[in-house]
Parts: structure tokens; sequence; C-alpha cells
């Protein structure tokens, strides 16, 4: 406990699912936090996470983000700047999903997954970026998904954006490692959120088929990584995507 103490952190799509997780569990920590997410503050679930942050002792910012578009995500970081000023943790956790085989993939499928998965991730951290280095540390934690890795079927597009945010994580962390902005990614496997219930029957039997472990994951076992990643028992961990995937990916 306690290994956030007096830090920021900014969880992206953090009012649900993984994203939600992460974000209490870097309150319990001792992070004040902020949670940009598209869900308005009225939605139970973003208010939810707001009152469970709240009960830590910590502060809260919700920030209504759309990581897509330039001027919200430049708004939500200098709401953030205003509220608390300074940002230490940035988690990229914002993301969507559908479901297609490309020969039927709708072009607008295709840029609205690539622009909130890909393109908001690279947003979120050119705002954030220039205050880390500004300051001389910060820690930069991107979800991707182990389909970044194998691909999957009907998931062509989400599988592409999760690829592209590996490889963002990577030559990212060659860039800013030596000013102690430490980069690095979560890519894990089929976890039992809003997303994974969007997927089809089909589609779920068919890869819970394919887990060595046998079944789908929990948000709780997603989030110590998160967690181990933004305290200081990482300070040597650069580029690096850690894999809480029950062994869809063995690297």
């Amino acid at each position: 406990m306690n290994r956030l103490t007096g830090k920021t952190a900014i969880v992206t799509g953090g009012a649900n699912g993984i994203g939600r997780g992460i974000a209490e569990a870097f309150a319990k920590e001792g992070a004040n936090v902020v949670v940009a997410d598209i869900t308005t503050r009225e939605r139970a679930t973003a208010v939810a996470v707001i009152e469970a942050i709240t009960q830590t002792g910590r502060s809260v910012l919700y920030v209504q983000t759309d990581v897509a578009n330039e001027q919200q995500v430049q708004a939500m970081v200098d709401a953030t700047l205003h509220t608390f000023g300074h940002i230490d943790i940035l988690v990229n956790n914002a993301g969507i999903f559908t479901q297609s085989l490309v020969e039927d993939l709708p072009v607008a499928d295709w840029d609205r997954v690539l622009n909130v998965n890909l393109r908001g991730t690279f947003l979120c951290t050119r705002f954030v970026l220039p205050h880390m280095l500004a300051q001389g540390s910060g820690r930069i934690i991107n979800i991707a998904s182990q389909l970044g890795y194998i691909g999957g079927r009907e998931v062509a597009h989400y599988s592409a954006s999760k690829g592209g945010v590996i490889a963002f994580t990577k030559a990212l962390a060659r860039e800013v490692a030596t000013r102690n902005v430490l980069v690095n990614g979560i890519a894990p496997g089929p976890i039992l959120t809003d997303l994974l219930a969007s997927e089809t029957e089909e589609w779920k039997s068919a890869k819970l088929a394919e887990l060595p472990i046998g079944r789908f994951g929990e948000v709780s076992e997603v989030v110590p990584t998160a967690v181990f990643l933004a305290s200081d028992d990482a300070t040597y961990y650069v580029g690096q995507i850690l894999g809480p995937n029950g062994g869809d990916v063995m690297l």
C-alpha cells in the first residue's frame, strides 16, 4: 500500500472494466486520479468509480473525454494540471471493439477503432509527455491486447490497433527512457469486461477452447500489473509488454 502516494494519475476509459479497476487501485495506493472517459458523469458507472475513489480519501477528477478528439484531450490534460499541478502516471486504457470479417468490415468501423485505440493512445501521450519530460519523471502504461501479437478472426481492425499500440510503446520507450519517463504496456488476454461481452458466443466459445488456463480472466488479475509498472518497483522496466493472458501468448 501507499506505493503511489503523492502521485497524480490519468486513467483513460477509467469508468469501466480494466480502467476502473486500475483507477481504484491507484487511489488505494495513494494517488490522486483523473478519470478520463467518454461516459457522462450522470451515468451510474461514472458515479460509482468517483465514489469509490473518494472513499479512499484521495481526490478524483472526472473529465468527459473522447480520446480520439485532439481538443478534448488537450482540455483534459489542462484540467488535470489546473487541479493537481503535475502528472506522474498516464494509463492509456480507453478502447473500443467491433467484430466483422474484413470482407464485410465497414470503413467507418475501421476508422473508429483505430482512432480510439491507437490515435487516442498517441494523443493522450502527446499532450502529457512534455510535462513529464519537464519534471524529469513519469510513467506511461499502454493497454494493448494479446490480439496485437496473434490476431484473431473477425477482429483484424482491433488486432491492428493493438499491434500499433505495442509498437508505439516500444518506440516511445527508446526515445524517453534516459529522461526518466518509463513507457511500458500490458497486453491482457480475454478479460471479463463489457468488451468481451460484446463478442459473439461463437467467438467466445472458440477463444475459451484455445486458452491453456481454460477460463477468461478477471479485471483483478490485470490490475496488479498496472500498479507494479506505475510504482518504483518497476524502475528497470523499459518498453516491456507484460501479458496477463492465461497462456494465450507465451513469450
